[in-house]
């Protein structure tokens, strides 16, 4: 597929104000990441944080994603530079950064992720190249893959503003569980304080004219729905452990 056509697609339908849904893939296997990739997402986030997921199986994960035209990122386990060097060499559209918590460390994972003269991640040969045959090419791509930050500790939102501010900030995603956690509400998502939390993150991010985002667990359509209507636009819906732990469910329990 053609990765930059694919990030410009869903940056344009982004600044155009429409929203961008996506899904989660936790589970190792190429089969999965195929079916997910046919299924219709603009993307598909491999989670290199929580999932069971190694950088070597990147590359199988990504083909099987490509073969839908279904953009592969990679939710890093942390944001080091090596973190964000191998997801990106395996052919990752763009990172989702967990836990960020200020502007400057957001700006030194964008910094570390991209290709001079825009950061300082090292150049060479890899899978997302083509191993050298598109190295022209994808330089331009490599300068500026999608990046969203992840937005689930409370102490994020007294510099909300700041990390709203970075350059090439393509969204901002809310982790519900981490958030809510750190709120000492873990999971308690009908909590007025947990709610006015959400509230403050998502004005702050229409202000700032940056997509919001919010990660929803279970697959249901009508709670899609709903946070597409409560202006919610760059959404992954669902993901591959909990449809399948669902639907699998034996339906006479």
């Amino acid at each position: 597929m053609d990765r930059l056509k694919k990030i410009q697609q869903i940056r344009e339908k982004l600044a155009n104000g429409g929203h961008s849904i996506g899904s989660w893939i936790q589970i190792p296997h190429a089969s999965i990441a195929e079916i997910m990739g046919q299924a219709g997402y603009d993307w598909v986030a491999v989670d290199m944080e929580h999932g069971s997921i190694s950088v070597s199986q990147l590359p199988d994960l990504f083909r099987a994603l490509e073969l839908g035209n279904t953009l592969p990122l990679v939710r890093l386990a942390e944001g080091e530079a090596k973190n964000c060097k191998q997801a990106l060499d395996s052919g990752a559209g763009g990172l989702i950064i967990p836990m960020v918590e200020n502007a400057k460390r957001l700006e030194n994972i964008i910094n570390s992720a991209s290709w001079p003269p825009s950061g300082k991640r090292g150049v060479g040969f890899s899978r997302a190249n083509l191993f050298g045959k598109n190295f022209q090419s994808y330089e331009k791509e490599a300068q500026n893959p999608m990046f969203i930050a992840m937005i689930e500790h409370i102490n994020a939102i007294d510099e909300l503003d700041n990390i709203l501010n970075v350059d090439s900030l393509d969204a901002i995603l809310i982790g519900p569980y981490d958030l809510s956690a750190s709120m000492g509400l873990t999971a308690k998502f009908d909590d007025l304080r947990f709610i006015e939390a959400m509230q403050t993150i998502k004005s702050k991010s229409d202000k700032a004219k940056i997509p919001c985002g919010i990660h929803i667990v279970d697959p249901d359509k009508d709670e899609l729905v709903r946070k597409i209507n409560d202006g919610y636009r760059f959404i992954p819906y669902s993901l591959d452990s909990v449809v399948l732990s669902k639907f699998i469910t034996n339906p006479t329990l």
